[in-house]
């Protein structure tokens, strides 16, 4: 078992892994910037290092920094969390020359699935469902883009390869918007991410996003942990997710479990990661794989009892998955609302201080949070500042307890979403189950 852990995050990821290392006995350190010393997990890990200043580009995202923390404090692994480094080849690249073990897939692995066109490809080949779209990349051959436009069908949506968070992407309804719209995400992409490599799909009009969460070890060992609904998004952000996603067609479901799980071994993939699909007319088709533990993976642990921070650990120390396929059982239905510092109906930011804070408890009601009675949200940084999740023996059980569990939670002295999401889990639409990943925009613009 790995010795100490570099914790390579902030906020309430940060205290989900500590708490999974002090369970395996994984020594702990936290990293932090000058505005976040009075973060949670950095009062309870066993050292802290500060890394820089405020701004992220010179704290979290500094990776010779991070890697300093890791020599000075003897430290043998580095685990990214979410966002920040978690995907990214080269930050996972420099651990492991550096001596220390990355907590995560491999640098080629994070490549090869970072960018869109290369990860569709290897999907294919593995026998996942993919979206119709280019072969490729577009290039500057027009010819080629237009016949590519007519075969695929419109409306079509033009992608940054190397993009992700919803940004570099553009819908086209007509081919005489094609040519226009492909040179602007070209000059979009160049600009975000250094990378002006796009590429087309068939733009599904109203398609629920439903994910597969994954685990294998490197040694040849998968598993899927089931799926995922988080159609509940706003300007591609997630906001409510569920687990299982409901009303699934059996057989497209149990096929496309079983193509991810096959993948893994294909591409020796190694850790926890995500197979993101868009679901539409009982039909799945590939858009991403996050290469990373994600936001929403306490409903999947919620209902197969599956430890998947825990999991991450024992495979980066070099253990085999501690379960095999046959063990992992769906037990019941799982909500998670992300609580964020931001007003429910203007979504502007709220830092400042938390004047009074108190988690909702009972059966089935799991808080993952970093928040305390006189914390101060700083406002450099994501304002995630909680996840609620909810467990019931259905559906209708464990959406009943979020709903009073939400009533239980306050936080005071700054602006809340929980109005927002008090009012999504009594929207009769939701109720119901299975809307797309429109009906939130839409609900708010109407």
């Amino acid at each position: 078992m790995l010795d100490k852990v570099l914790i390579a995050n902030r906020g309430e990821i940060a205290l989900r892994i500590l708490r999974a290392c002090k369970e395996l006995g994984i020594k702990t350190v936290a990293v932090h910037s000058k505005a976040d010393r009075e973060l949670m997990h950095v009062r309870l890990a066993d050292e802290a290092v500060c890394i820089g200043p405020a701004s992220s580009a010179q704290s979290y995202l500094n990776i010779p920094a991070l890697i300093s923390a890791a020599e000075v404090t003897d430290s043998s692994a580095i685990h990214p969390g979410y966002g920040f480094l978690s995907e990214n080849a080269n930050f996972a690249e420099q651990v492991e020359r550096s001596g220390f073990t990355f907590i995560g897939p491999r640098a080629e692995t994070i490549r090869l699935m970072g960018d869109k066109v290369s990860a569709i490809e290897a999907m294919k080949k593995a026998g996942v469902p993919t979206v119709p779209g280019s072969d490729g990349p577009l290039g500057d051959d027009e010819a080629a883009s237009l016949a590519a436009g007519v075969r695929v069908g419109y409306p079509v949506i033009i992608k940054a390869a190397a993009g992700g968070g919803g940004r570099g992407m553009r819908v086209v309804h007509s081919e005489d918007q094609l040519l226009e719209a492909i040179s602007i995400t070209q000059n979009e992409a160049q600009a975000a991410f250094g990378d002006g490599t796009v590429y087309m799909e068939k733009f599904l009009e109203k398609p629920r996003h439903v994910e597969v969460q994954v685990l294998a070890d490197g040694q040849g060992n998968a598993i899927h942990l089931y799926d995922r609904d988080c159609s509940l998004q706003r300007r591609h952000q997630k906001v409510l997710e569920e687990a299982p996603a409901p009303g699934l067609d059996p057989k497209a479901r149990a096929d496309v479990l079983e193509a991810c799980r096959q993948a893994c071994i294909e591409i020796n993939y190694r850790g926890a990661g995500t197979f993101e699909f868009l679901y539409e007319d009982g039909k799945f088709f590939f858009i991403e794989m996050n290469t990373r533990v994600q936001v929403e993976h306490p409903v999947t642990e919620m209902v197969t009892g599956v430890d998947i921070v825990k999991e991450q650990l024992r495979i980066a120390s070099g253990l085999p998955l501690s379960i095999r396929q046959e063990d992992v059982k769906l037990n019941g239905h799982a909500f998670e609302c992300r609580i964020n510092a931001e007003d429910s109906r203007t979504f502007m930011p709220s830092p400042g201080k938390v004047t009074l804070y108190h988690s909702p408890g009972g059966l089935g009601v799991r808080m993952d949070s970093h928040l305390y009675t006189g914390y101060t949200v700083p406002p450099h940084y994501d304002s995630l500042i909680g996840k609620l999740i909810t467990w019931g023996a259905d559906r209708e059980i464990a959406l009943t307890r979020m709903r009073n569990a939400l009533d239980e939670l306050l936080v005071e002295g700054i602006k809340t979403n929980i109005d927002l999401q008090k009012d999504l889990v009594r929207d009769s639409q939701f109720r119901q189950g299975g809307v797309n990943i429109h009906y939130l925009e839409k609900k708010l613009a109407g």
